[in-house]
C-alpha cells in the first residue's frame, strides 16, 4: 500500500502487515541462523531437515508477531499526535526540495544547446552596477561572472545605482535607459535583483504594488524573442541602516515576497542574502560588497545557471 494512503486513511497496521505478508519468503530466508534456509535453496538430494524447518518458521512466526504488535502500538500512538503532524510535515518538505533541485536542474543552461553565445543580462541596482568597488570596470559581478562562463557566453551589466523595482519607486528602473538596453539585448538569460532601494521609506509605502511590479518585469523579459530563462534574485544583507535602505524591510518584506513570487512562477531563486550574510567585511559601506563580495555574488549566480 502507498505511504500516502497509510497516512491519509491511517492503514498504518494494515499497510505493514501487507507488506510483511508479501515479504515473508525473504524475510525467513534472510536469517542469520546458517541453518535456517528456504526449501527451495537446497540441493535435490537432501531433505529439509525438520528441526530447522519448525525453528526458521517458528522464527518467522515470532518476528512478524513482534512487528504486528509494534505497528498496533504506534499506529494508536502516532494517530491524531504531534509525532505524526511533524512525520507528515517533514515528508512535504522532502517533497519540496526535491520539486526545487529538479526545477534548477530543468532550468540549467546547457551551453551545447544554443546556436549561437549565450547572451546574458544582469538587471539591478548599485550592488550590480559595482558601486564602492575600487576597480568597478573590471570587479563587478557580471565582468567577474562573465570571465569565469567564458567564451561561450557574453554577460553585460546593466544595473542602476538607486534604481527600484517598485514603478512608483523615486527612482524607477523601469524608466531608467538600461532598461530598455536589456530588452533590446534580446538576452538568453536574465538575472534580476532588485529590492534593496525599494525598502527605503519614501518607496516601500507602496510595497503593496512590488510583486505585481515584479511579476510585470518577469513577464516582460519573458515575452521577448529570445525566450530567456529569467533567475530571480534575494537582495544582499544590510548591515548598518543607510540612506533609507534597512535590513528588517529586506527580510521581512523583499524576500518573502520574491520567494513567494518565484514559487508562483515557478522561478528559481539565488540566494544572494544567505551567500553574503555573515561577512561583513566584504561591505566597507554596511550595503555594497566590495570586489571579495562580488566574486560570491558571481559564483552564486554562475552556479545557478549552470546548474551546479
Amino acid at each position: 500500500m502507498p505511504l500516502r494512503q497509510v497516512v491519509e486513511h491511517g492503514h498504518l497496521v494494515s499497510g505493514i502487515e501487507q507488506f510483511l505478508h508479501a515479504n515473508r519468503a525473504d524475510i525467513a530466508g534472510s536469517s542469520s541462523d546458517k541453518h535456517v534456509h528456504r526449501r527451495d535453496n537446497l540441493p535435490a538430494n537432501r531433505r529439509y531437515p525438520k528441526r530447522n524447518q519448525a525453528f526458521g518458521q517458528a522464527a518467522t512466526q515470532r518476528w512478524l508477531a513482534s512487528w504486528r504488535s509494534i505497528a498496533f502500538h504506534w499506529a494508536f500512538r502516532m494517530r491524531n499526535c504531534f509525532f505524526l503532524q511533524t512525520t507528515i510535515l517533514s515528508m512535504a518538505a522532502v517533497a519540496v526540495g526535491c520539486a526545487t533541485v529538479c526545477t534548477k536542474r530543468g532550468q540549467a543552461i546547457a551551453p551545447a544547446e544554443y546556436a549561437e553565445t549565450i547572451r546574458v543580462a544582469c538587471v539591478g541596482d548599485s550592488i550590480t552596477f559595482g558601486a564602492s568597488i575600487k576597480d568597478r570596470e573590471n570587479d563587478n559581478y557580471p565582468v567577474v561572472l562573465g570571465r569565469s562562463l567564458g567564451g561561450e557566453f557574453e554577460v553585460r551589466n546593466f544595473g542602476v545605482s538607486g534604481a527600484t523595482l517598485l514603478k512608483k519607486g523615486d527612482f524607477s528602473y523601469w524608466d531608467r535607459p538600461a532598461f530598455k538596453a536589456a530588452t533590446q539585448f534580446n538576452p538568453h538569460v536574465v538575472v534580476i535583483k532588485l529590492g534593496t532601494n525599494d525598502t527605503k521609506p519614501q518607496n516601500w509605502k507602496y510595497a503593496a504594488d512590488y510583486a505585481a511590479d515584479y511579476e510585470a518585469m518577469i513577464d516582460h523579459f519573458a515575452a521577448l524573442p529570445a525566450k530567456p530563462k529569467i533567475w530571480l534574485c534575494s537582495p544582499a544583507p544590510v548591515y548598518q541602516t543607510r540612506w533609507g535602505i534597512n535590513e528588517k524591510s529586506v527580510v521581512e518584506g523583499i524576500i518573502p515576497r520574491v520567494r513567494a513570487l518565484a514559487r508562483r512562477k515557478g522561478l528559481p531563486v539565488i540566494d544572494l542574502y544567505t551567500a553574503l550574510s555573515g561577512k561583513p567585511e566584504m561591505f566597507p559601506d554596511k550595503i555594497h560588497p566590495n570586489a571579495a563580495g562580488a566574486r560570491v555574488m558571481a559564483e552564486a549566480v554562475e552556479a545557478a545557471i549552470l546548474g551546479r
